[in-house]
């Protein structure tokens, strides 16, 4: 017996497994996710993405461990703008927990038990000291001493490992040519190994809380710039630790950065292989792009009015007539999937256009995109010199009388249009005078 919703899921998901197949993905997870009980269902899912062909840069933190091991020998833990003051004693608590963790990983990463995910995968790990560290210095009069930050990473060495099908693991410890060991931040070494790679994807694992604002709305898609805003105005966390990363990350070549919230079984692999998504996405620009519809969007167009039709609340359009028409259109891109289409039909002699054909896909209805589509639809009418803007519906009155337009009727229409007027169907007529 057939699972629909499996094979539409699977279906929906090949395009990004063909485009994922070869690229780069730098995942950083903190300390706090290695101490989940789930921590194993992560570790399968990277499993999946290294099956798929993805290559995979590993970066973990420490922080709860390192915690552990002062507390246990009676040192207190010191910070200064959430950086550690490391001192050689520190130090020592930072080695210790980061060769712990990178055996637990590679212990995971290892697992090759029939009927799991990991079954057969016979993952290879590679480690070494890509990282070149700096001392950090002085910050508001504290010497922060054996804290440090990433001055290079060895793209070169890290891509031969990943191009030998290795996933390269990545610990925050950096290495300086005069031999001394620098303890870094995990979003450091993530952040700048990414841009180094210039890799297709940062992904950061948030240990706490959502990818949601301050008054708790989700965060979908984000421009780098608008990430950097955000981030000044969220309560301290991980979304406002990590966003200005990603969002340096983005301005410095790297394609997109996502933040997923640890909490949610399967976060990773939603963000990333359904359009929807199940985090936050910064770019360096938007994704979404409203523009004229080519001959190559017919089929997404009629994705988006066919259930409409096969409901009644539009007029059937065939293929072959819309492949005419197309230049009437323009459609909402978002990231390669059209999600949005409306059609201009001028009546040049009357000064008047129809608007028709206006449809978003349910799955993104509510974030305005109706109205930026038929914002799109007024002033190309008004650019050519058109003062009245028209529409016929069977079921959406109120949506458009909210938008300005007024109830009239079929005799109000245009001459050509009124001869096409379908008596049986009895749609409504709304008008819009363009020169207010």
């Amino acid at each position: 017996m057939t699972d629909p919703a499996f094979v539409d899921w699977f279906r929906a998901a090949a395009p990004y497994i063909h485009a994922f197949r070869g690229k780069t993905f730098v995942i950083a997870f903190g300390g706090d996710a290695m101490l989940r009980e789930d921590f194993v269902d992560l570790i399968h899912d990277v499993n999946l993405l290294n099956a798929l062909g993805v290559r995979l840069v590993l970066v973990h933190g420490v922080r709860p461990q390192v915690e552990g091991r002062l507390t246990a020998r009676g040192l207190d833990a010191r910070y200064v703008r959430d950086l550690r003051v490391t001192d050689a004693e520190a130090l020592e608590c930072v080695k210790e927990a980061v060769g712990t963790a990178r055996i637990e990983i590679e212990t995971l990463l290892s697992l090759g038990l029939p009927n799991t995910p990991m079954a057969g995968a016979e993952i290879r790990v590679a480690g070494g000291n890509f990282v070149t560290a700096q001392p950090a210095g002085v910050v508001d009069g504290t010497d922060l001493q054996f804290t440090g930050e990433v001055r290079k990473v060895a793209a070169a060495a890290i891509r031969d490992r990943l191009a030998a099908g290795e996933i390269v693991l990545l610990s925050p410890l950096g290495y300086s040519p005069t031999g001394e060991v620098f303890n870094l931040t995990l979003e450091d070494v993530a952040t700048t190994t990414a841009i180094a790679l210039q890799a297709e994807k940062l992904v950061f694992i948030l240990d706490h809380g959502d990818t949601r604002d301050d008054e708790g709305r989700p965060v979908n898609r984000l421009t780098a710039s608008q990430a950097q805003k955000l981030a000044r105005e969220l309560p301290e966390g991980d979304m406002r630790l990590y966003l200005p990363h990603a969002a340096r990350a983005c301005k410095k070549g790297v394609a997109r950065a996502h933040l997923v919230s640890a909490d949610v079984d399967g976060a990773l692999l939603m963000e990333l292989f359904t359009h929807a998504g199940a985090g936050s996405m910064v770019t360096r620009q938007s994704v979404e792009n409203l523009r004229p519809a080519s001959i190559d969007d017919v089929g997404g167009i009629l994705a988006l009015i066919e259930p409409l039709e096969e409901a009644g609340i539009l007029v059937h359009r065939p293929r072959e007539l819309l492949e005419q028409e197309i230049d009437r259109f323009f459609v909402d891109d978002l990231d390669g999937r059209l999600v949005g289409c409306v059609g201009l039909y001028p009546f040049p002699d009357a000064r008047a256009a129809e608007m028709a054909c206006l449809a978003v896909h349910p799955d993104f209805q509510g974030g305005g995109r109706g109205e930026a589509l038929m914002d799109a639809v007024e002033q190309a009418a008004r650019e050519q010199g058109l003062t009245r803007l028209f529409v016929l519906t069977t079921r959406t009155a109120h949506w458009f009388l909210e938008r300005g337009f007024s109830q009239a009727g079929p005799d109000d229409l245009p001459a050509a249009r009124k001869e096409m007027y379908n008596w049986q169907r009895r749609s409504k007529v709304f008008m819009k005078d363009l020169r207010a």
